[in-house]
C-alpha cells in the first residue's frame, strides 16, 4: 500500500515545488518534527511528526500553544513524505494548498512513556498521542487526542502542563519574524483580490481529510430556557421561515429543506439571486417572506411565489459549508463566518441577506428580541464544527413562543359560522405507532380553512390511525385522513396527558415529511424541579433541565427518567448491598467525587444505612441501602449517574452473591475482545455453570456467577483466576493477567481481582457517565458476537430493546454455581 498516494493525487509536481518524496523504510536515529506556517487563503499550521516512514500530519488552524488551556483543533491529513520537512516556499497559485509555506520550529521528539515509533503508530489509531518535543520553540509533553464524536479526523493538540508551559494564551504568530509575515500578507491581499477565481482553500478538510459533505443536511439546535451568558458565544435572531441550504454549482442551484426536500419550485427568486454568485458553494440560511414592516409571515411560505403585493422574499444566511468543494464544516464556526463574509461581502443585499450577529448583553439582547416580537434568539459556541444532520449542545434556541410540528390525521365538523371544518386532529409517529397531540381549531383565516381542506378532502380514510383506546376530543365528529400533511402550532404548555395546551394554528410545512416530526426532548423538561411519590416515600428531583451529557445533550432529566421507569430491572442486583456512589453534579465533563458515607442526619428518614467497618479510615462508614426505586431515585439525584453496590450484602459481607469475570479490552480490538468473552463462556459451560453477560456500559464486558452467598470472597476469587488463566493459556498474544495498565497496554485485561470485600462494579442497567449515555445491559449469549457495539445500548435506545427483548439475566437467581463440582471437571 502507497502510504503517500494520497499526497501524489492531490498535487501536479510540474507545477509545485514541494517534494515528490517517498516513504522511508530506513529506520531513523531519532523521530523527526516539523512545525509549518503556511499561509493561503487562510492562516494555518502544519504539525507533522515522523513515523512508519512517513510525516504522520495535522492542520493546526490557531498554531500549537504553549498554554495548557489552549486545545487547539488539528484536523489530520494526508501523510507527508519525511523530506516535505524541510520545505520552505511558495505552493503557485491554482495548486493545492497554494501560498506560502515556512518552518515555525523543528526537531526531534519521541513518545512519552517507554514506546517506540510502532507503539506511536498504534496511539494514532487508537486517537491518543502523547509525546516529548525538543524544538526550539516546542518544548516538552505534548497530546494529540481525537475527538470522538467527529469523523475521526478531527483532534485536539494540548501542552502538557511541565516546566516549558507558559500561564497565559499563547499566540503563535508572536513567533513569526515580520519578514515570514509580510510575504503571507502579500499572498492573502492577491488571494482576496482574486476572490472570485476558483482558487483552492488552504488545508481544506475536505481533501486533506477525506471529508465531503454527502447530503445536504443542515445542523440542528436543541431548546434552552436561557442564553448562555459567558465569552465564546454569539447570538443570532431566530428567524420565522423554511430552514434551507443552498448548493450552488456552476450548472445549477438546488434549495434543499431541513429533510432533504427540493424547494426550488417555491422560491424561484432565491434560485436566480445565488446564481449570480460564481463560486460553487454551500449555504445554510432560512427563507423568510416578510411584509413591509419587516415582519415574518409564516404561512406564505406553504404556497411560495408569486408573493402578494408589498411583501418580500429573503434568504438570510448565517453559515458557509463548503467553498469551491473545499469540505468547511471541520473549521470552527468563527473562521466559516470570516469566510462567508468575504464572499458575501459585494453582494447586493435584496434577497440574499447575511446574518449579523447581535451585540450588546444578554438581557439586553433578550430584552430587544421581546420587544420585536421574535421567534426566539439562536446562541452559538465560536468553536462550534458543523455537524450535518445533528443536535448540538453547541447551537442553542431560546423560544419566546412555544411551537411544535403535528401531523394531520384528521378534522372535525365546522360549527356555527366556521366554513369547511372545526379542529383539526393532530398526532406524530413514534415507534411503529401514532401518538395523538390533541385538537387544534383557532389560528385559521377562511382562506386558510379552504386551502386544508382542499388538500385534505381526497385523503379520506374510515378508521382512525391512533391505538383504538385512546381517546380523541369529538371523535364521533371527526373525518379521519391519511397522515400526510405536517403543520406547525403555537401552544401555551403540555398538559398531564401529553397534549397540547391551547394550541394555535401557525402554517403548514410543506418543507417538511411526517416521519420527520418530533417532540423536541427539551420542551417536555423545561420544568427545573418536581417531587414524586415512589413507594410511598417521596422524593424531590432538582435541576432537571441541567445537562449531564454535552456533547449528546441530556440531561438530568433523562436520567432520572430512565431509573423512574426501568429502575426495578436493577433494584434484584442491589438488594442488601452497600452502594458506593460516584457522583457528577455538574455533568460528565466536569469534576467528579466518590461518596461512600452519608451524613445520617442530613438524610431523608425513610433512606436505610448500615454501619460498615472500613479499614482505611479505622471507623464504620454508613452505606446507602438500596431496594426500592425511591431510593434509587434519590441517588440519582445526587449526581450520581452509576449504580455501584458491593457484590456482597452488608448481612454476609465476606460471602459474594456474585462472581466477575471483568474484560478490559485495554485499547484492543472489541472483535478479539468477543472471541474471549466466547472462550470464558465455552470453560464456564465446560465446568457445568451458568454465566451470564452484559455489556460495561463503557469499553468492556462483565461475565457474572450467581454464587448465593455460598463462598467466601477468597474461594470465588480463587475460581475466577483459575478460569482466567485458562483463557490466557488459550489467548496468550491478546490477554494479560497483569494489573498495571502500562505493562499491558494493548492487551486485553482478565481482571478477577474484582472479587473482594468493598470492590464495587456498576449493576446490570445502570447508566454510565460516558459519551451516549452509554448503559450497562445484559445481554444473550447469542448476541455476543461480530458487530457488537457497546454504544448501542444507551439511554434513548433501551426503551425499544426493552420492549423487544425478553430479558437475558430473567433466570439466572435460579441457576446457582457450583464451584466444588465445576473444578472437579477440569
Amino acid at each position: 500500500m502507497d502510504k503517500l498516494a494520497q499526497y501524489h493525487k492531490k498535487r501536479n509536481f510540474k507545477e509545485t515545488v514541494e517534494p515528490k518524496g517517498s516513504a522511508n523504510s530506513e529506520k531513523p536515529e531519532k523521530l523527526r518534527f516539523v512545525v509549518q506556517r503556511h499561509h493561503a487563503s487562510r492562516l494555518h499550521y502544519d504539525f507533522r511528526l515522523e513515523m512508519g516512514g512517513v510525516l504522520k500530519s495535522w492542520a493546526v488552524p490557531k498554531g500549537p500553544s504553549l498554554f495548557p488551556q489552549d486545545k487547539r483543533l488539528a484536523v489530520q491529513v494526508e501523510d507527508h513524505p519525511v523530506d516535505y520537512a524541510s520545505f520552505e516556499g511558495e505552493i503557485p497559485k491554482g495548486n493545492y494548498g497554494a501560498g506560502t509555506v515556512s518552518i515555525f520550529d523543528e526537531g526531534y521528539f519521541h513518545p512519552l512513556g517507554d514506546g517506540n515509533e510502532e507503539s506511536l503508530l498504534d496511539d494514532v489509531e487508537q486517537g491518543s498521542v502523547k509525546v516529548i518535543l525538543h524544538g526550539k520553540i516546542l518544548k516538552g509533553e505534548f497530546a494529540l487526542v481525537r475527538i470522538k464524536d467527529s469523523d475521526g479526523k478531527s483532534w485536539l493538540l494540548i501542552k502538557h502542563k511541565d516546566k516549558f508551559a507558559v500561564d497565559r494564551p499563547y499566540n503563535a504568530e508572536d513567533y513569526v519574524s515580520k519578514k515570514i509575515k509580510d510575504q503571507g500578507e502579500q499572498y492573502k491581499k492577491k488571494s482576496a483580490k482574486t476572490l472570485k477565481e476558483k482558487s483552492k482553500l488552504s488545508a481544506s478538510p475536505a481533501k486533506n481529510a477525506e471529508v465531503e459533505l454527502l447530503e445536504p443536511l443542515p445542523m440542528l439546535t436543541r431548546l434552552a430556557t436561557d442564553l448562555p451568558d459567558e465569552e465564546g458565544w454569539l447570538y443570532e435572531k431566530k428567524y420565522d421561515g423554511f430552514r434551507i441550504i443552498a448548493v450552488k454549482t456552476a450548472k445549477k442551484v438546488v434549495l434543499y429543506s431541513r429533510n432533504g426536500k427540493q424547494m426550488n419550485k417555491l422560491f424561484p427568486s432565491v434560485v436566480k439571486a445565488l446564481s449570480a454568485l460564481d463560486r460553487d458553494v454551500w449555504l445554510d440560511g432560512e427563507v423568510v417572506i416578510e411584509d413591509k414592516n419587516g415582519k415574518a409571515q409564516f404561512q406564505l411560505l406553504q404556497s411560495g411565489e408569486p408573493l402578494p403585493p408589498s411583501f418580500v422574499i429573503r434568504y438570510y444566511i448565517f453559515d458557509i459549508l463548503s467553498l469551491d468543494e473545499n469540505d468547511l464544516s471541520q473549521y470552527p464556526l468563527k473562521e466559516r463566518k470570516d469566510l462567508l463574509q468575504l464572499l458575501l461581502k459585494g453582494v447586493k443585499k435584496s434577497v440574499i441577506m447575511p446574518v449579523e450577529a447581535l451585540t450588546g448583553t444578554v438581557s439586553k439582547i433578550r430584552k430587544q428580541a421581546e420587544k420585536q416580537g421574535w421567534e426566539g434568539v439562536i446562541a452559538k459556541d465560536t468553536e462550534s464544527l458543523y455537524h450535518a444532520g445533528k443536535r448540538s449542545s453547541q447551537w442553542l434556541k431560546v423560544k419566546f413562543r412555544k411551537t411544535q410540528e403535528a401531523v394531520i390525521c384528521g378534522y372535525t365538523k365546522p360549527q356555527g359560522s366556521r366554513s369547511f371544518f372545526g379542529a383539526l386532529v393532530l398526532g406524530y409517529y413514534e415507534k411503529d405507532h401514532w401518538i395523538y397531540l390533541g385538537n387544534c381549531g383557532t389560528g385559521f383565516t377562511e382562506d386558510i380553512l379552504k386551502d386544508i381542506f382542499d388538500i385534505l378532502k381526497d385523503t379520506k380514510k374510515t378508521d382512525k390511525p391512533f391505538d383504538a383506546h385512546v381517546v380523541v376530543a369529538k371523535e364521533k365528529e371527526v373525518t379521519w385522513v391519511k397522515p400526510a400533511v405536517v403543520c406547525e402550532v403555537y401552544y401555551s404548555e403540555w398538559t398531564a396527558d401529553r397534549h397540547l395546551r391551547h394550541p394555535v394554528f401557525k402554517g403548514l410545512r410543506m418543507d417538511k415529511n411526517v416521519k420527520d416530526v418530533q417532540i423536541e426532548r427539551d420542551e417536555q423538561e423545561l420544568v427545573k424541579d418536581k417531587v414524586v411519590t415512589v413507594d410511598r416515600h417521596q422524593v424531590k428531583l432538582t435541576n432537571l433541565d441541567k445537562i449531564y451529557w454535552p456533547s449528546d445533550g441530556y440531561t438530568k432529566g433523562q436520567l432520572l427518567t430512565y431509573y423512574e421507569k426501568y429502575g426495578d430491572l436493577a433494584l434484584p442486583y442491589l438488594k442488601d448491598k452497600p452502594i458506593s456512589m460516584h457522583r457528577f453534579p455538574n455533568g460528565i465533563e466536569e469534576k467528579s467525587f466518590f461518596q461512600k458515607d452519608v451524613d445520617v442526619k442530613q438524610i431523608p428518614g425513610w433512606l436505610r444505612t448500615v454501619p460498615m467497618y472500613s479499614e482505611s479510615t479505622d471507623k464504620d462508614i454508613d452505606y446507602l441501602i438500596c431496594n426500592n426505586k425511591a431510593t434509587l431515585l434519590y441517588i440519582a439525584n445526587l449526581g450520581s449517574i452509576e449504580i455501584n453496590p458491593w457484590l456482597s450484602t452488608y448481612k454476609k459481607k465476606e460471602y459474594p452473591d456474585f462472581a466477575v469475570l471483568d474484560l478490559d479490552p485495554n485499547g484492543a480490538d472489541f472483535e478479539v475482545l468477543i472471541d474471549v468473552a466466547r472462550t470464558a463462556h465455552r470453560l464456564f459451560k465446560q465446568a457445568g455453570v451458568t454465566d451470564y453477560i452484559k455489556t460495561s456500559g463503557s469499553t468492556g464486558l462483565h461475565i457474572y456467577l450467581y454464587v448465593n452467598k455460598k463462598y467466601t470472597y477468597d474461594v470465588v476469587r480463587d475460581f475466577i483466576q483459575f478460569i482466567a488463566e485458562m483463557i490466557h493459556e488459550e489467548h496468550p498474544d491478546t490477554t494479560s493477567l497483569i494489573r498495571d495498565p502500562r505493562k499491558r497496554k494493548g492487551l486485553i485485561y482478565l481482571d478477577y481481582l474484582q472479587n473482594r470485600r468493598g470492590q464495587t462494579i456498576a449493576a446490570p442497567y445502570s447508566v454510565r457517565p460516558k459519551e451516549s449515555a452509554t448503559i450497562s445491559t445484559p445481554l444473550h449469549w447469542k448476541e455476543v458476537k461480530g458487530g457488537l457495539d457497546i454504544r448501542q445500548f444507551n439511554i434513548t435506545s433501551i426503551a425499544d430493546r426493552l420492549e423487544k427483548t425478553e430479558d437475558p439475566w430473567a433466570d439466572i437467581f435460579d441457576h446457582p454455581a457450583d464451584i466444588k463440582k465445576a473444578l472437579e471437571k477440569f
